[in-house]
């Protein structure tokens, strides 16, 4: 199948994902470097930021898949149902800080390393750029064991 532009989803899949995508994507682990810092120095602001930015970017891995399922015909409900389910999660998670902020961080946590599964499924589709599991692993791993940490360090 292909789009309006003669593009299939293949196609449009198999540029690769750039050199500055990953230095972003790796810089973008800073913030919750810190928030575990901050946490394990005893400051409650360090769990309360690492629960917004961890609720934030697992908003916004559900917004990657989103995109990528607007470039299919068949199969686009299903991927954009699955796309909304990380936001819906990190509002949850993020709603919960208030009563256990240890809870959520972990929680939050394991659900960016839930994500996983959904990308190597994309990639295996050929819906996503075919290095999208090099940034996607060390990333995923990385944030979702920072939360982990920044929550048991809130504990």
């Amino acid at each position: 199948m292909r789009d309006a532009d003669g593009y299939s989803a293949f196609e449009i899949a198999t540029f690769p994902v750039g050199r500055v995508a990953f230095a972003l994507g790796f810089a973008g682990l800073l913030p919750q470097v810190a928030a575990a810092l901050l946490a394990g120095l005893g400051y409650f602001s360090g769990g309360a930021i690492a629960v917004g930015y961890a609720a934030l970017i697992l908003s916004f891995l559900g917004g990657m898949w989103w995109g990528l399922a607007m470039f299919l015909r068949l199969g686009q409900g299903v991927l954009v149902a699955l796309a909304v389910v990380p936001s819906l999660i990190a509002g949850t998670l993020a709603a919960f800080a208030f009563v256990h902020l240890p809870s959520a961080l972990v929680a939050l946590g394991s659900a960016i390393l839930l994500t996983l599964p959904v990308d190597r499924w994309l990639t295996t589709r050929g819906l996503a750029p075919p290095n999208w599991m090099a940034l996607r692993i060390p990333l995923s791993v990385g944030l979702g064991t920072l939360t982990i940490i920044a929550g048991l360090l809130a504990a």
